[in-house]
């Protein structure tokens, strides 16, 4: 994404939010691009609208809390914070305060949540939807890319901490030529 004025002024305007999936991954070195997902507080999502509805960025319906680029296309979904990954159903993992995560990388004016925070988020989603099944082959392909070891699972919330063994320990037995991590 190329950045423009509209983009910095949310930044500024609503400056509590992270980028969580798609382009997170990215950053941290494994490429899916399709849409950005922003979190965000209540408030956050009122001053990002406010902001840009109307100025290169257009609701795909009226009251929409989604945004689409009308240059790219490209689709910005915003996940609230205190909301729930996958089916939006209470579990133990949610997501969390922007102004309250580990950020890793900040880059044009946006914050990307820490690589433990964005894993723990895309299990709870793939454990607990049948249609967010992608999110635990995310998971397991930044397992294989970055070399992720198996005790990262000792970082994660215990809600999810099996579901990376299963992942990390299913990679390690179907490639016994992979490197263990360091």
């Amino acid at each position: 994404m190329k950045p423009c004025s509209g983009r910095q002024n949310a930044s500024r305007n609503a400056s509590r939010l992270c980028r969580v999936r798609r382009h997170g991954e990215a950053l941290h070195g494994y490429i899916r691009a399709t849409v950005v997902d922003l979190l965000v507080t209540r408030e956050g999502l009122q001053s990002i609208h406010a902001n840009l509805d109307g100025r290169g960025y257009v609701p795909p319906f009226a009251g929409s809390r989604r945004l689409r680029d009308a240059e790219t296309g490209v689709r910005v979904e915003f996940l609230l914070s205190g909301g729930f990954p996958g089916g939006g159903l209470p579990k133990p993992v949610s997501f969390p305060n922007p102004a309250d995560v580990g950020i890793a990388i900040e880059k044009e004016g946006l914050k990307v949540l820490s690589l433990e925070t964005l894993i723990e988020l895309k299990l709870a989603s793939g454990m607990s939807a049948g249609h967010r099944l992608k999110d635990l082959a995310d998971v397991q392909q930044l397992i294989d890319v970055l070399k992720l070891p198996l005790d990262l699972a000792e970082r994660l919330n215990s809600y999810v901490r099996a579901k990376y063994h299963e992942l990390w320990t299913a990679l390690r037995e179907a490639r016994p030529e992979w490197d263990e991590p360091r």
